[in-house]
């Protein structure tokens, strides 16, 4: 679990991130999930947006993938959302220091 001060940090880091998922009127698959969990695995911060054909809100979808990937949701603005999940080692965050490295 994030506090507040570590998802301030997350936040801001996000600001610069493209979007690389884009979740549409299929919803989720198996397929969609994997790949979310392989971009979290490889990059930690991942920003992701819900088309409005989406079944689901962009909260909805964000509670859904963070726990099917057991990733923590950062952010929530309007049609997007921002998922992190720490790399057990060689992390690119520091978040006892707030410090990218």
């Amino acid at each position: 679990m994030l506090t507040s001060k570590q998802r301030a940090f997350l936040r801001g880091q996000a600001q610069s991130l493209d979007t690389i998922f884009q979740i549409g009127k299929t919803g989720f698959t198996a397929e969609s999930v994997q790949a979310v969990t392989d971009a979290l695995n490889a990059r930690e911060l991942i920003k992701l947006r819900v088309l409005d054909t989406c079944p689901y809100s962009a909260k909805e979808a964000a509670a859904l993938l963070s726990e099917e990937t057991g990733s923590d949701s950062v952010q929530v603005i309007g049609s997007k959302f921002v998922l992190f999940k720490q790399k057990s080692k060689d992390s690119k965050y520091d978040l006892k220091n707030l410090t990218v490295l």
